[in-house]
């Protein structure tokens, strides 16, 4: 299924002409619950991975202070096909128990964990992204971009994240069955498997990265006088969070477009290996959408939502979540993608 970004509400290069050589494209990915293969782009899903390659592992350290209860990856999925089935009883029976007594059995088992695990852990795939399904920078020969994490805390609040660059036709041979980490550290770092609607789109720099002269504009109250008055009242005392929400960054997984600070201020990403500023390459986000950002569902969403499982955010079709909402965003170099990528939480 493709998925249509609805226009924005107001051409916002019409009120701030400066912006529009500033404009970069972004491909959102629109990440939906499927049964992707290996030769798909996806999230979650099977990578083709070389047979003859060792699957990466973690050596470490994994802080057990940090994780005082882990999870078996196949308890969360069986705990997330429980709550897809009682997402349907309700459907089919709104008058139907939320849950029987067979899966709340089910569930405290699985919330009381697993034991600690002290080995290496086995990388968890991400997302794997084909060229020819999604454009982003690519080291020469290189068509397909393979991330995995570490299903763990490290240094930052968020898994620690591992990229892989190949070329899709020297891979002959698929690894079948790659290994699984016996342990992790959330649920949330379990991503459920998604096939992909790429779409691209258009982005400008958030308010944090623009210019003084710029910023000062858009805080000039008359340049927002011609905006539909049903649009702007709700933002007649902050026009920049209208900017924000609807108007300069696709919320989202997406590829390519800007950087969107909001924990910290904007500052600069020079890549490690040659001082290069690192540009956008990932974002994986905690949701597609949320209450402030509403303009941003696609059309077809509108007029028939994906079903949501039971407790899930409205958005979140992949299941992940950082730090409690927010977004992973993997920076690459343009010089040389296969140089260290920086992670950014924002």
């Amino acid at each position: 299924m493709s998925f249509t970004t609805p226009p924005r509400p107001l051409d916002v290069t019409a009120l701030f002409p400066q912006l529009a050589p500033l404009a970069r494209t972004a491909t959102r990915l629109h990440p939906r619950p499927g049964s992707p293969t290996v030769h798909d782009s996806s999230v979650g899903g099977p990578l083709l991975w070389p047979a003859d390659e060792p699957w990466p592992y973690c050596e470490g350290p994994h802080d057990r202070r940090a994780a005082p209860v882990v999870h078996a990856p196949d308890d969360v999925r069986l705990l997330r096909r429980d709550r897809a089935e009682a997402t349907e009883r309700l459907r089919r029976d709104p008058q139907a128990p939320e849950w029987t007594p067979e899966e709340l059995e089910t569930a405290e088992r699985i919330r009381a964990g697993r034991p600690w695990f002290d080995g290496p852990i086995a990388l968890l795939p991400v997302a794997q992204l084909y060229a020819r399904d999604v454009p982003f920078p690519c080291p020469p020969g290189a068509d397909l971009l393979q991330v995995l994490w570490c299903p763990f805390d490290h240094e930052m609040p968020h898994p620690r994240t591992s990229l892989f660059w190949r070329s899709s036709a020297t891979v002959t041979e698929v690894l079948d069955a790659p290994p699984e980490p016996p342990v992790i550290q959330l649920a949330d770092y379990l991503p459920e498997p998604c096939l992909l609607s790429p779409e691209q789109v258009t982005e400008f720099p958030g308010p944090l990265e623009l210019d003084e002269e710029l910023s000062d504009q858009m805080e000039d109250m008359s340049r927002w006088e011609t905006v539909d008055p049903a649009l702007y009242s709700s933002y007649a005392d902050d026009p920049q969070e209208l900017y924000l929400t609807n108007l300069c960054h696709a919320p989202g997984w997406k590829t390519g477009g800007w950087s969107h600070w909001m924990v910290t201020d904007p500052r600069d990403l020079p890549c490690p290996e040659c001082g290069t500023e690192e540009v956008p390459l990932l974002t994986i986000a905690s949701w597609e959408w949320d209450g402030g950002s509403v303009t941003w569902v696609p059309e077809e969403e509108r007029a028939n939502p994906t079903p949501r499982r039971l407790g899930a955010h409205d958005s979140n079709f992949t299941l992940i979540d950082i730090g409690g909402g927010n977004n992973l965003q993997l920076h690459a170099c343009p010089a040389d993608p296969s140089h260290p990528h920086i992670e950014l939480v924002q």
